[in-house]
């Protein structure tokens, strides 16, 4: 496909996704935590609330975060953080939080954890999906009246959380899935066991639960981070190719209000 050849300073130009190239990983994580920041400031300033859904990957934002929101003294109490998803044992149960690859885990103990318990919002406003209550996170975001603003990354095959793509579906079906359970697919499988546990694919779980394509392109903002090799492909198919169940993250084509962070690396031509 002739996006994959599309070079660094060309990147962006006639993209059906708005793109910015904030400089190195770090800068793109600072992006996304500023902006989680300046988004509860304003919220708390006007007495509303914020409501956010969250990735465990990218990460690199949260140490960011945290560090902002204990300088400032920002309190969290009127926030919702939404998990997109978490690992299923092959019985459908959440994978044990102390776990590595557990992204309860994860959370507690690099977030919620680590900012000053007069500034953390109180466990019942931190919601992970549940696969015995699968229609839970939607209940919770239509009493909070939204998502404000949907965080996260693009997957190997198009994913957003763990929604992998679904050929046989329309668009319009794909992007009216719900939080469910589902199996992961190969390829998932393999980068993320290269990435968390060294290769090491057969301790890598077959199931996962995600909240939907409908939570996540329900949210009045979308904003995503991508920063490894590989992402040179899967940023340009998101912005240049054609929108479908195949490759999730063009369905960002059709949201009104989405941005992906480009860091130096996966600015660079494909191949």
């Amino acid at each position: 496909m002739d996006y994959y050849h599309i070079s660094a300073e060309e990147l962006g130009q006639g993209a059906k996704i708005r793109l910015e190239f904030p400089g190195d990983s770090p800068a793109v994580f600072f992006e996304m935590a500023q902006d989680m920041v300046r988004t509860i400031r304003e919220h708390n300033a006007a007495g509303a609330k914020t409501v956010f859904i969250c990735p465990v990957g990218p990460v690199g934002q949260y140490p960011y975060f945290v560090k902002m929101v204990n300088d400032e003294r920002l309190s969290l109490k009127d926030c919702w953080f939404i998990n997109m998803d978490e690992y299923l044992t092959d019985d459908d149960e959440w994978i044990d939080a102390s776990d590595g690859l557990s992204f309860r885990g994860f959370m507690d103990r690099v977030v919620y954890s680590q900012i000053d318990p007069e500034l953390v919002m109180p466990p019942e406003q931190r919601i992970f999906p549940d696969p015995k209550d699968p229609g839970h996170v939607a209940e919770v975001i239509e009493s909070l009246g939204g998502v404000d603003v949907a965080y996260g990354g693009i997957g190997i095959t198009g994913h957003l959380a763990f929604n992998e793509p679904q050929e046989d579906l329309t668009v319009e079906q794909f992007a009216a899935l719900e939080t469910r359970a589902l199996d992961i697919r190969p390829e998932t499988r393999a980068t993320n066991s290269a990435a968390d546990l060294c290769g090491a694919l057969e301790d890598m779980p077959y199931r996962a639960v995600t909240i939907g394509m409908a939570e996540i392109l329900g949210a009045r903002k979308v904003r995503l981070g991508v920063f490894r090799e590989w992402h040179r492909g899967a940023v340009r198919r998101a912005a240049y190719g054609k929108v479908t169940a195949a490759f999730p993250a063009t369905l960002l084509q059709n949201h009104p209000d989405a941005v992906i962070y480009v860091n130096d690396v996966a600015r660079e031509r494909a191949y």
